[in-house]
């Protein structure tokens, strides 16, 4: 059996990191595209040694151009085909609405739901052309209910799950499973600098997203794994 061939976006740290090094112990020919250089080229140096092979490509999928250029690299390094697409790449704010800044809510919009719908664009033909494709977006709690502050996240996350819903309508009957992916509170990088207090101690690790995306592409074709929800840590 040939390689799986893996495409991340946000790939350079996170649920993104994790779920690129839980390929690669499967030994996938695994993308990792983000904006960072530095980033991807350390977690594609954690491939090869996981026993993957892999490729950084830097791409802000805020901009469609970038995504279109290291979309295409990305698809020539995977021989024309993927086999699964990790729409992950994400930002996270709080704002009560009457602080929430204009700008802030189109940049989780252009980050949390263009992104997702301009890199599946760019790779649906290598999508088609794979005999099992799946495309996974990372979404979020917040795509299923609101929380105080969050005004412009749940927007943002709700639309991907929503574009996620349509999409699966659209590629079912062409082989492709679609699966929106709800971690809850996740222990990543985004907490660093958010104001407030965070017990990360009880938030679930990327490693645990991660396994449930194995676990959705590992199921047999007859498995639902359209709405995917992260078990929280004992």
């Amino acid at each position: 059996m040939s390689a799986l061939r893996v495409l991340i976006t946000g790939g350079g740290r996170g649920i993104g990191r994790a779920i690129a090094l839980r390929f690669a112990r499967e030994h996938a020919h695994v993308v990792v595209a983000a904006r960072g250089s530095a980033e991807i080229d350390a977690v594609v140096a954690e491939i090869d040694r996981a026993g993957g092979r892999g490729m950084a490509a830097q791409m802000d999928v805020r901009d469609y151009g970038s995504v279109e250029a290291a979309a295409w690299r990305a698809i020539q390094f995977l021989g024309d085909q993927v086999d699964v697409l990790v729409n992950n790449a994400g930002v996270f704010e709080t704002a009560p609405i009457e602080k929430l800044e204009i700008a802030k809510w189109h940049w989780m919009f252009e980050v949390n739901t263009h992104g997702p719908m301009y890199v599946t664009k760019e790779c649906l033909d290598a999508l088609l052309a794979a005999p099992r494709a799946h495309v996974f977006n990372i979404a979020s709690v917040a795509g299923r209910r609101g929380f105080p502050g969050n005004a412009a996240y749940c927007a943002s996350k709700y639309a991907l799950r929503g574009f996620g819903d349509a999409l699966r309508e659209d590629l079912r009957p062409r082989g492709v499973r679609v699966s929106t992916v709800y971690p809850g509170p996740t222990d990543t990088s985004l907490f660093d600098k958010l104001p407030g207090e965070w017990d990360r101690s009880k938030m679930n690790k990327p490693e645990d997203v991660a396994e449930v995306v194995w676990k959705a592409w590992s199921a047999p074709a007859d498995t639902n794994v359209d709405d995917l929800e992260v078990p929280p840590r004992a």
